[in-house]
């Protein structure tokens, strides 16, 4: 799950990690009173008018703008509330602004990143860290490696104090701003492992010309799995910045993400749904979807899975590709037949049913009189329907 920045920066607060002062705002009304507010409680006229998304990148798509006065905050706040902000995350449709957040400004010497992550390779949290801030930090991995501080942390042990001193030192931190660094080290990890997130960032932390560290940005996700014992984490979900179909299919108990092609993928489990769209993309072909409906798939799941990936204006096909380990494959081949008469499907389906009675799942099929193609291999039902992507 994905949170605001203004949550992010909550969160922080909240383990003691100091942010600059900001007002949130949802209306056009809203702003006159907010911006007033907002310089009365910084003590300052000059604001940042920053876009409130799932999504980084704001900044080179318009959405963080500073404002030196109450007349550019007005106006600017005005351009980006409501505006459609299309960055490198967003995709080319963009994302609607809903809510903006009127940020205090400060005065900023040196720009750093730092974040705490699971390396899963390790088995371990790790602490990247660089002088580099304030940038995208896969292209200074990518250009300047050497730039970049990676600190693993023991989950055994937890983090140490010698490793918050490797991380400062690779940092280049001195004097009092060095014993702010380790303090925010510290907090940083508290927050990440108090709140189950999977990624706790603050690009860029800074160091103000008044010689303080602050988190001017910050981003955190979190393990879907560990909602159930963070309430007020759960609480801070926006389901409008989340894709429509992803969410209806939450509400089924099935895994859904949207991708750019346009075969449409039904599948149960993940790994099998992997290796389903990398065989359609060896074809030739580009899935639309991915979609897991689980070990325990039943003819209900099956009609569900179908009305999600249909209201995909792009699927032009549809590959089921099952194999009936837990699930039996007969109750599929109901649901799918129940699907295809309900549904008026209106594009091809190619089936590939394997496993627990899926010679009685091929029986079913044969007899139910409705038009879907049937596929002894996973390679055959891939030809298949990326042919029928380019037929129809």
């Amino acid at each position: 799950m994905k949170i605001h920045e203004y949550q992010a920066k909550e969160i922080l607060k909240d383990f003691g990690v100091p942010v600059p002062e900001g007002i949130v705002v949802y209306s056009i009304d809203a702003l006159p009173a907010a911006i007033r507010q907002a310089q009365n409680q910084f003590g300052t006229e000059a604001l940042v008018i920053k876009a409130q998304i799932h999504a980084g990148g704001r900044g080179k798509g318009g959405g963080v703008k500073f404002s030196a006065d109450s007349e550019a905050a007005l106006t600017n706040a005005r351009n980006i509330l409501g505006m459609t902000l299309v960055t490198p995350q967003t995709g080319p449709d963009g994302q609607l602004v809903r809510k903006i957040l009127v940020s205090q400004a400060v005065d900023i010497a040196k720009e750093y990143y730092l974040a705490v992550t699971l390396d899963r390779a390790c088995e371990q949290n790790v602490i990247i860290a660089s002088a580099e801030g304030g940038v995208e930090i896969e292209e200074v991995a990518k250009t300047n490696p050497e730039k970049i501080v990676k600190v693993w942390i023991d989950p055994v042990f937890g983090l140490q104090s010698f490793q918050i001193r490797q991380v400062v030192a690779g940092l280049g931190f001195e004097g009092a701003a060095q014993k702010q660094a380790m303090k925010m080290i510290a907090k940083l990890y508290a927050a990440y492992t108090g709140t189950d997130a999977s990624i706790a960032e603050i690009n860029p932390l800074v160091l103000t010309e008044q010689g303080e560290l602050l988190a001017l940005d910050a981003k955190f996700n979190f393990d879907d799995n560990s909602l159930f014992r963070q309430k007020e984490i759960a609480a801070m979900r926006d389901l409008a910045e989340e894709d429509e179909r992803e969410v209806e299919a939450g509400k089924h108990n099935l895994n859904y993400i949207k991708l750019e092609g346009n075969v449409g993928c039904m599948v149960n489990g993940a790994g099998l749904a992997m290796a389903t769209m990398d065989i359609i993309k060896l074809k030739g072909g580009e899935p639309a979807n991915f979609l897991d409906v689980g070990g325990g798939a039943s003819a209900e799941t099956v009609k569900n899975g179908f009305k999600i990936i249909l209201s995909d204006p792009n699927v032009r096909a549809v590959l089921v590709n099952i194999f009936g380990g837990i699930v039996r494959c007969d109750r599929v081949a109901n649901g799918i037949v129940d699907a295809v008469r309900e549904l008026e499907l209106g594009v091809p389906v190619v089936v590939r049913l394997a496993g627990t009675n899926s010679e009685e799942a091929k029986g079913i099929l044969a007899a139910a009189g409705v038009t879907l193609t049937s596929a002894d291999t996973l390679n055959d039902a891939a030809a298949e329907v990326v042919a029928l992507t380019t037929e129809t």
